[in-house]
């Protein structure tokens, strides 16, 4: 598990706004114009973006191995990127197989990979899911309506501050034939955090 992030985090975010504050009323900064790089790092984030990542990894074995050896060196190959704060976060993706799952979750707060993901759902800043998905994965998967097979060993990893995980789900049978922007068409941002199939 991670420290606690929660609280460097809160710190962070205080700062932030205690500057943002100082450098407009310096007229250093039109707070206009901030809202709108805030509008356009979010229309540039969202599902379609992690789709995207895993459609080219389930038709290029070499990008696959590179996204899952280092994902922050990977992701530019797509033009896509981890930034958009005031540094850099980490990325692991987890790969799936047809002998383990994995699901994310920030036990603390509710990091996320929103550069590739989007906004994160509501669900996945409850108080509940942050709970219950360490203790009792299955059991949450399945009021996902997800039902894992139970020889398959599930692991729940835990974002920070720093670090962000997203999953590389199975491909589904039968989409050999399928193009890159068919296949990302087929996955969720729910697939990519752990909780439902592709």
């Amino acid at each position: 598990m991670s420290g606690d992030h929660h609280g460097q985090a809160a710190g962070i975010a205080a700062r932030v706004r205690h500057i943002e504050a100082l450098l407009e009323q310096r007229g250093l900064v039109d707070p206009a114009e901030l809202d709108r790089a805030l509008a356009a790092f979010l229309a540039r984030s969202s599902p379609a973006s992690g789709g995207r990542v895993v459609a080219h990894a389930w038709s290029d074995e070499g990008f696959r191995a590179r996204l899952l050896s280092d994902a922050n060196a990977a992701l530019p190959e797509l033009g896509l990127s981890m930034g958009g704060g005031l540094q850099e976060q980490r990325l692991k993706v987890v790969e799936n197989s047809d002998r383990a799952h994995n699901v994310v979750v920030c036990t603390l707060c509710s990091c996320y990979p929103i550069a590739l993901l989007g906004p994160s759902p509501t669900w996945y800043k409850s108080e509940s899911y942050r709970a219950r998905v360490v203790r009792d994965p299955r059991g949450v998967l399945r009021e996902f309506g997800f039902e894992l097979d139970p020889s398959l060993e599930i692991t729940v990893w835990d974002a920070s501050a720093e670090s962000r995980y997203m999953v590389l789900p199975r491909r589904p049978a039968g989409t050999h034939g399928l193009d890159e922007q068919q296949l990302a068409g087929l996955v969720t941002r729910n697939g990519l955090l752990g909780v439902a199939a592709v």
